[in-house]
């Protein structure tokens, strides 16, 4: 087993954080554990006839989360247009590798990364998930990001991004401008001066889920190992990387990425929905096929 290089181990907080402003190739340890996933089951011919690439960034212990949605909405990736996977890091933790092992076994769609996976690593892992699509999926025209906590109504996404098929060098999602960073230590969010000492972040697309064109990929994984890391994925990605590379980032309605009421003609207008418990999947997958269910 490829031991870990990476200088952040498992970071339970802030006091982790990297004592000084490192760029991200410095955390950041390059490579997957593609012997265990089905690579053409999910991007055939290196994305050539995919439309979309959904992968889906999942904690280690949410095994519920995986399932939920395996048996719901990533039926889709089981087209030949779409194709689906989720991102995972590693543990030390040898009984909680060995049920991820055989659960990969079984499934093949769980893309693991060589870095720890913990909270204060999630720019890591969307680092890894962009490294693993620009070199088995360079071809595919729009990739979503998204969690294990958020329902994705396929057929609104694959309309969305039919409208937008010839569009290039643009991240959509839910766009948040003049956000300041956290200083209060006790906040998941918190970013210390001595990692950005800006009064506010650039534009960026919240994390639950935001879609990119394919041809942004490369400059993407490119420019993020030369980018000084923060540990807010959505921030670092798609507001200071982005910013760099002058891609453009466009709001869209249909990505709330929050919690809203459950109904089913409210699901049916939007793209992705948070905070979604494992049983919840299950019932927005149903109504979402109900032919019986008419909306206005």
């Amino acid at each position: 087993m490829k031991k870990y290089s990476s200088s952040i181990q498992t970071l339970s907080g802030p006091s982790a954080l990297p004592v000084l402003r490192e760029l991200a190739m410095k955390l950041y340890e390059p490579g997957h554990l593609n012997e265990e996933i089905d690579i053409q089951k999910i991007c055939m011919h290196r994305g050539l006839s995919l439309r979309l690439l959904i992968l889906i960034t999942s904690a280690q212990s949410n095994f519920k989360e995986r399932m939920s949605i395996r048996r719901t909405w990533m039926n889709y990736g089981s087209r030949q247009i779409v194709g689906m996977a989720f991102i995972l890091g590693r543990t030390t933790n040898a009984s909680l590798n060995e049920s991820l092992n055989k659960e990969n076994n079984i499934y093949g769609d769980m893309i693991r990364g060589h870095f720890i996976d913990s909270y204060f690593n999630l720019t890591l892992k969307t680092i890894s998930m962009l490294e693993w699509a620009d070199t088995h999926c360079p071809n595919v025209k729009f990739i979503l990001k998204t969690d294990d906590d958020m329902f994705i109504n396929v057929p609104k996404l694959l309309d969305f991004i039919d409208a937008r098929y010839k569009n290039d060098r643009t991240i959509y999602g839910r766009l948040v401008e003049d956000w300041k960073p956290i200083r209060k230590r006790t906040s998941k969010y918190f970013v210390p001066y001595k990692l950005y000492n800006g009064w506010q972040y650039p534009p960026f697309t919240t994390g639950p889920a935001y879609l990119l064109t394919g041809d942004i990929v490369h400059e993407l994984y490119v420019q993020s190992l030369n980018t000084y890391y923060i540990q807010l994925e959505d921030v670092f990605i798609t507001g200071f990387v982005a910013k760099r590379l002058k891609i453009r980032r466009e709001h869209a309605n249909e990505f709330l990425n929050s919690r809203i009421s459950l109904r089913p003609c409210k699901i049916r207008n939007v793209i992705s929905v948070h905070k979604i418990k494992p049983r919840e999947q299950y019932h927005l997958w149903r109504d979402l096929l109900d032919s019986t269910i008419k909306c206005k």
